[in-house]
């Protein structure tokens, strides 16, 4: 046989056999177009998805002018399938926008309930990571590893923080039945350990379904100069932009993908999913927006309360009967406070409260492109406020840096707090205000972000238009409904089936129920599709079902960030509340002592719910779960050797020197001459970052200024300690140690710093305290460079590279030293690691 036989033979079989394989559900594609064409579409029925390759329907001889060529069909969406956009914002209770009541004007929000639908009974999980989770896979947040913020992950299968294959997304879903699909903003839902440029990145954004993402990984964000990534590169758009902030430029970088979306292929349906950080800490809106609301809350909280309430009457988001939950008794009543703490504390919620309405201008923005493009009445447009209540994690008092409450520092004085009067909000400052304004701004309800078993930490803002197919304008739905059932009502609105499977997994079902029924003008007094819907966050616990709700009383506040001692019994030690809420709107007449029976048939119906949905072990730990072993690039090491420039390590993938002794060593060769500008004005000596993790608000550095060696430790931005060497390095090779004996056991002890050139002693010092959790979320473990914010900012400004060369650097670690009370914390946390 000729070769050129064998070969035209292959090709045939090989044509017969890709026939074969494709298999029957090709079937159901449905061709627009004349099939074979570059113009011909498809759409697939969607069960199984990738769809298997469609058969070849050319045919193909020896020669191309003997043969005719088959393109196969691009996937489209079913026709009038929307475009979709998706919005949510951070940590903002019921209270908190104009569009609900609120005194914060959010007019972006306000056009979207008046094209469309306010829902009055929509819910969250109480916490970040969680509730997203749940938005963007429309199962609940424990069936899908998010029971906790990846940042307390556990080895639970509800606790892992890991969104396996068998949840696909909602981005997974659209982009694989032809829509394009991004991401701007907040992440919060990959694994915290896998933050780093190793990856994998099948749990980032892009490995989740979305062809473009831009936005931070983490939690939070500087908004002055965020650690942001564009898909998995880390990009820094601030650097020659003074003013720059990332709430703008967020905004700015979805305008733009939009309009290169609508130039490129102006009929293929869009969604975005558009999650800025606001208002999540730290609240750094621009100076404008902060001066708009000056004097604004001088009234203070309690007040504030009395006025969200009326407004919230009299536009009918809550009904008239409504009442105002009691003031807790360990939050100060404001009439009680002295002159410098309502100064204070009035800043602080004009800095909030300018944060909302400066998100809220930006969404705006994003909208107003839509309807430039002419798509707004085709587009199905999602607007949340919140993914759980306002926040509490400022303290009673609030602070101008989130990073002392973080580390234990609840009550950093009042006028310690003043010197940042003027600078609050602004770059100089990574501020949070008092719990009092977070309860407040969750007005009617209880409770606050992180307490999902009341409705303080639960009950969101919705709105939610689509002129074409909502005609109700204005109007208002109180069907009660969840994070879960957002992904089922896009669905239905598309014409798109949940999978059964995708890439050969199996799909676990959706949780969630369509909230389509309630888009027709007839619906606004049916009844809820959703039934039944439980809570949980910390232990802290709560099941809706058929209009009653019972909830566990919070034993301890969340504003002492795990600091207080908790039952040791979660199942049986926590007192139960019980609220009909058909008729108590707010949750204000507990009927447990009332009505033991109706109490326990729900508590009953909780343990059967948290056992379908992964809920299963209730754990109420804080600190145990931050601190707690997960797996990384630096378990198990305790020698950490680079050379050269790295930078853009996640604190996970970085060596921690907390609570423990360490040396740092770096070897580096001096050149005769250096010249840079690393700090104000320039400079011809050697200079730059040798080492360093965090920035402004915490860390550590060790770099040369005007070629001297120094070694400064940031604590929290309250307190600076410096290693200063005398003398200049000469040119040549030299070794710079930084030798640390700690003082423990126990978190955050002080101890003694050796700064060493040559194995001569050049600067000693002991300090009395050091960092005890976390420097900073979103500041990197840089090595030849610092990027982002100084460690010291009246050394040097950034980017501040080491103009010698770094031949090696060394870090070795010693054990941590605690206190045999905290080995059984960590004990207790990997317990759940590791199970």
């Amino acid at each position: 046989m000729s070769t050129t036989r064998s070969i035209w033979l292959g090709l045939l079989a090989s044509s017969v056999f890709a026939t074969t394989m494709s298999g029957l559900p090709a079937a159901a594609q449905q061709i627009t177009g004349t099939p074979g064409s570059p113009g011909a579409t498809t759409t697939i029925d969607g069960k199984y998805l990738p769809p298997p390759p469609p058969k070849f329907g050319g045919n193909i001889n020896l020669q191309a002018s003997q043969s005719k060529p088959y393109w196969p069909a691009r996937v489209v969406p079913p026709k009038g399938a929307p475009n979709v956009l998706l919005i949510m914002t951070d940590d903002q209770g019921y209270g908190v926008s104009g569009t609900f009541g609120g005194v914060i004007p959010t007019p972006a929000m306000d056009r979207i309930a008046q094209m469309g639908l306010r829902y009055t009974q929509f819910h969250s999980t109480a916490l970040c990571s969680p509730t997203r989770a749940a938005l963007i896979t429309g199962r609940n947040h424990h069936s899908v590893g998010f029971g906790i913020i990846s940042e307390q992950a556990t080895g639970y299968p509800g606790y892992d923080s890991i969104i396996g294959p068998e949840n696909a997304t909602i981005g997974t879903i659209l982009k694989q039945n032809g829509y394009a699909t991004s991401w701007f903003g907040k992440n919060h839902n990959t694994p915290s350990y896998q933050y780093g440029v190793t990856g994998p990145f099948d749990q980032w954004p892009i490995g989740m379904g979305f062809d473009y993402f831009y936005g931070f990984m983490g939690g939070e964000t500087d908004q002055w100069t965020p650690y942001l990534y564009q898909n998995t590169t880390q990009v820094f758009p601030w650097i020659g932009k003074p003013g720059y902030n990332l709430t703008t430029d967020m905004a700015d970088e979805a305008i733009t993908h939009m309009r290169q979306l609508n130039a490129a292929a102006p009929d293929q349906p869009f969604f975005v999913y558009y999650v800025p950080g606001g208002t999540h800490s730290p609240h750094q809106p621009t100076k404008e927006w902060i001066d708009k609301f000056k004097g604004k809350f001088d009234m203070g909280w309690n007040a504030l309360r009395e006025q969200i309430v009326a407004n919230q009457k009299r536009l009918g988001v809550i009904p008239a009967n409504t009442q105002l939950t009691p003031w807790p008794d360990d939050l100060q009543k404001w009439d009680t406070l002295t002159a410098d703490e309502k100064k204070l504390f009035a800043r602080q919620a004009e800095v909030f409260a300018a944060y909302v309405a400066y998100t809220d201008h930006e969404i705006g923005r994003v909208i107003q492109e839509v309807q430039d493009e002419g798509k707004l009445d085709d587009t199905l447009i999602i607007y949340i406020s919140g993914d759980n209540g306002t926040s509490p994690e400022g303290t009673t008092v609030g602070t101008p840096n989130q990073y002392t409450a973080f580390n234990g520092i609840l009550d950093l004085p009042i006028a310690e707090q003043l010197k940042a009067y003027d600078a609050w909000g602004s770059a100089a400052t990574y501020p949070h205000m008092a719990v009092a304004w977070a309860w407040a701004f969750d007005t009617p309800f209880k409770w606050t972000k992180q307490v999902a078993s009341h409705f303080g930490g639960t009950r969101q803002g919705m709105a939610i238009c689509w002129p074409n197919r909502i005609k109700d304008a204005g109007g208002i739905r109180t069907q009660f409904h969840h994070m879960i059932d957002i992904v089922p009502t896009i669905l239905e609105a598309t014409g798109i089936p949940a999978p059964l499977m995708v890439n050969g997994i199996a799909q676990k079902p959706i949780e969630g129920v369509s909230m389509s029924y309630s888009f027709d003008k007839s619906s606004a007094n049916v009844p809820s599709a959703r039934t039944t819907q439980y809570f949980e966050m910390f232990a802290n616990r709560a099941i809706y079902h058929d209009g009653w709700i019972a909830a566990t009383t919070p034993p301890a506040p969340p504003w002492l960030l795990g600091t207080a001692k908790l039952p040791e019994d979660v199942v049986n030690g926590y007192k139960w509340e019980l609220y009909n809420i058909a008729e108590d709107y707010s949750e204000s007449n507990d009927l447990a002592a009332k009505m033991p029976d109706k109490l326990r048939e729900l508590q009953e119906l909780f343990m059967v719910e948290a056992t379908k949905y992964n809920v299963f072990p209730l754990d109420n730990s804080v600190l145990q779960r931050v601190i707690t072993p997960r797996p990384s690039a630096t378990a198990g090491r305790n020698t950490f050797t680079y050379s050269g420039e790295l930078s853009g390590i996640p604190e996970s993938d970085a060596p921690s020197i907390l609570n423990r002794s360490y040396t740092i060593t770096a070897e580096v060769n001096i050149p005769g001459t250096g010249a840079t500008v690393g700090r104000a004005g320039s400079q011809d000596s050697n200079e730059g970052m040798i080492v360093t993790q965090g920035g402004r608000f915490g860390g550590y550095g060790l770099y040369l200024l005007k070629g001297k060696p120094v070694f400064v430790y940031n604590f929290v931005g309250l307190e600076h300690f410096r290693w200063d060497g005398q003398d200049a390095l000469t040119p040549g090779k030299h070794t710079i140690v930084f030798d640390f004996k700690y003082d423990g056991p126990g978190f955050g002890k002080g101890g003694t710093g050796v700064l060493k050139v040559d194995g001569k002693e050049v600067a000693t010092s002991k300090i009395p305290h050091t960092t005890p959790f976390i420097f900073a979320i979103e500041e990197t473990f840089d090595v030849g460079v610092d990027t982002r914010t100084g460690v010291e900012d009246k050394d040097y400004q950034v980017p501040f590279r080491f103009t010698g060369k770094l031949d090696k650097l060394t870090l070795k670690l010693a054990p941590v030293q605690l206190t045999s009370e905290e080995h059984q914390v960590i004990r207790h946390a990997r317990a759940g690691a590791n199970n």
